[in-house]
C-alpha cells in the first residue's frame, strides 16, 4: 500500500513538471499579486506625514478663525494647502471647477466675516447669559439685539471621492470649528467676568482618546501593509490549486488514467492520498515564498517587513491546514465535474468568491451585515483569521484552535463526499 501511495505522489509529481503553465499559475502568479497588491496599499497604512493630499483652501475671512483652520490643516500632516494656481489666488468658482474636474480632491470655502460674526455671536450670547445672572450691568443687555445669521464652511470634493475620505474631513473640520467656537465662549466669558489676562478657564479637552496597542516585550505592534496583505494572498495562493488540482482529475478520467489506475487495483482513497501529498507539498513551498518575499524583498521596495520571529511555526500550521482545505475542495471538484470546460472556470471563480467573501479583498467588517454572516462559512475566512491571530493578536495553538479544527473538518468533509460520489458513479 505504501508503494502505491508513493508511486500515486510521483505520477502527480511528473504531472506537474509537464505543466508549465500551471506551475506558473502556481508560483510566479501569486508572487506578482502579493508584491503589486502591497505596494498599492501600503499608502493606507503608513503614517500621514508620509502621504499629504493637496487641497484648495479659498479664504474669504482673512481672520483668526481661518489662519487657525489652515494651521491646524498644516499641523495634521495629511493635507498640503494650496491658494494659488499658476501663480493666481483661487477664488470658490476656479476651485469648485478644479475639484468637480478631478484635478484635486477636496476645497474649502472659509466664508467673509466669519471670524468677526462668530465673535460677535459669542458676545452677545455671554452677555445675555452674564445680564440674566446679575452679575453685569443692564445697559450690557440691549433689549434688541441684531440677528446674526449662521455661517457655512463649504467643502467641495472630487466625485470620485470615497464616501469614508468625505466623513472623516468633515468629521475633522466640524471637530476644529467646534474647538475653536468652544475657545472663544471661554475667552469672552473671561472679559465679561473682567479678569484680565489671567486664565481662570482650562481651555485643554478634559476628555482625550488614546488608542492602546499591543505590546511585544514593551514594544508597540503596529499594524502595516505586509502582515495584512501577505497571509492574505498566502491564502489566495493556496486555494488557486483548486484549478489545476481539479483539471488533473478530470484529465485523468478523460483519458483513461484513473480506470487502470483502479484495476491494478489501486484504492480511490490511496489516489486522493497522493494528490493530497503532493499539492500539500506545493502549498506549503507556495507559503514559504511568499512569506520570503515579505521577509527578503519587501524592504528593498520601500516596504515595511514581514516580521515572523516567534510565529513562523504557527504560521505553517495554519498554512498546512488551508492547504488541507484547499485540496479537499479542489478533489471534491475534480470528482464531481465531468468535463475541464467545467473545472477550470468554476473552480476559478469559486475561489474568487470565496476570498471576496472570506475577507481577502474587502475586510469582513465593513461588509454588509448580511454579507458578514454568510463570510463566516468560508474557509478562506477561518484561515485569515487564524493568520491574524498569530501575526497581529499574538495569539497561541490554543487559540487558533478552532480556526484550525474548521479547516480540518472542511478537508474531511470535501473527501468523504468525493469519495463517496466517485462510488457511487462507479457502482452506477
Amino acid at each position: 500500500m505504501m508503494y502505491k501511495f508513493l508511486m500515486s505522489v510521483y505520477k502527480e509529481m511528473l504531472l506537474l513538471k509537464r505543466d508549465f503553465g500551471g506551475l506558473v499559475i502556481l508560483f510566479v502568479m501569486p508572487l506578482v499579486l502579493i508584491v503589486t497588491i502591497t505596494l498599492i496599499q501600503d499608502s493606507t497604512f503608513k503614517s500621514v506625514t508620509e502621504s499629504r493630499i493637496p487641497i484648495l483652501l479659498v479664504d474669504n475671512d482673512n481672520g483668526a478663525i481661518s489662519k487657525t483652520v489652515k494651521e491646524n490643516l498644516e499641523e495634521s500632516g495629511s493635507f498640503e494647502i494650496v491658494t494659488k494656481i499658476d501663480g493666481i489666488l483661487i477664488n470658490e468658482a476656479v476651485a469648485k471647477e478644479a475639484v468637480f474636474k478631478g484635478k484635486y480632491q477636496l476645497a474649502i470655502v472659509i466664508p467673509a466675516k466669519l471670524s468677526s460674526d462668530l465673535q460677535l455671536k459669542v458676545n452677545q450670547n455671554v452677555e445675555r447669559i452674564v445680564g440674566n445672572l446679575g452679575m453685569g450691568e443692564a445697559t450690557t443687555v440691549p433689549e434688541k439685539t441684531a440677528k446674526i445669521a449662521s455661517k457655512e464652511v463649504r467643502l467641495y470634493f472630487d466625485p470620485a471621492t470615497q464616501l469614508a475620505f468625505k466623513n472623516a474631513v468633515k468629521s475633522a473640520i466640524d471637530k476644529m470649528i467646534s474647538q475653536i467656537e468652544t475657545k472663544s465662549i471661554y475667552t469672552a466669558f473671561q472679559d465679561q467676568l473682567g479678569e484680565g489676562d489671567e486664565a481662570i478657564f482650562e481651555q485643554e479637552s478634559f476628555i482625550v482618546f488614546k488608542e492602546m496597542m499591543p505590546k511585544v516585550n514593551d514594544k508597540e505592534v503596529l499594524p502595516n501593509s505586509v502582515q495584512h496583505n501577505v497571509p492574505a494572498w498566502a491564502l489566495f495562493a493556496i486555494f488557486f490549486i483548486v484549478v489545476p488540482l481539479s483539471i488533473n482529475i478530470v484529465k485523468e478520467k478523460g483519458q483513461g488514467t484513473q480506470i487502470r489506475l483502479i484495476t491494478n487495483p489501486v484504492p480511490y482513497a490511496v489516489i486522493i492520498a497522493g494528490k493530497t501529498a503532493t499539492y500539500l507539498i506545493i502549498c506549503m513551498i507556495q507559503f514559504f515564498l511568499m512569506v520570503a518575499v515579505g521577509v527578503y524583498l519587501f524592504p528593498y521596495l520601500g516596504l515595511p517587513v514581514l516580521d515572523v520571529e516567534g510565529k513562523l511555526f504557527l504560521m505553517s500550521v495554519v498554512a498546512l491546514f488551508s492547504g488541507l482545505a484547499a485540496i479537499g475542495f479542489g478533489i471534491l471538484l475534480g470528482t464531481i465535474a465531468k468535463t475541464q470546460e467545467q473545472s477550470a472556470p468554476f473552480g476559478a471563480t469559486s475561489v474568487v468568491i470565496l476570498a471576496a467573501v472570506g475577507g481577502v479583498w474587502v475586510p469582513v467588517f465593513a461588509m454588509p451585515k448580511i454579507m458578514q454572516h454568510i463570510s463566516q462559512i468560508s474557509p478562506m475566512n477561518w484561515g485569515l483569521n487564524a493568520f491574524y491571530d498569530v501575526l497581529l493578536r499574538n495569539g497561541n495553538l490554543l487559540e487558533i484552535l478552532p480556526e484550525i479544527n474548521l479547516l480540518l473538518l472542511f478537508f474531511i468533509g470535501t473527501i468523504t463526499l468525493a469519495i463517496g460520489y466517485d462510488k457511487k458513479k462507479r457502482a452506477v
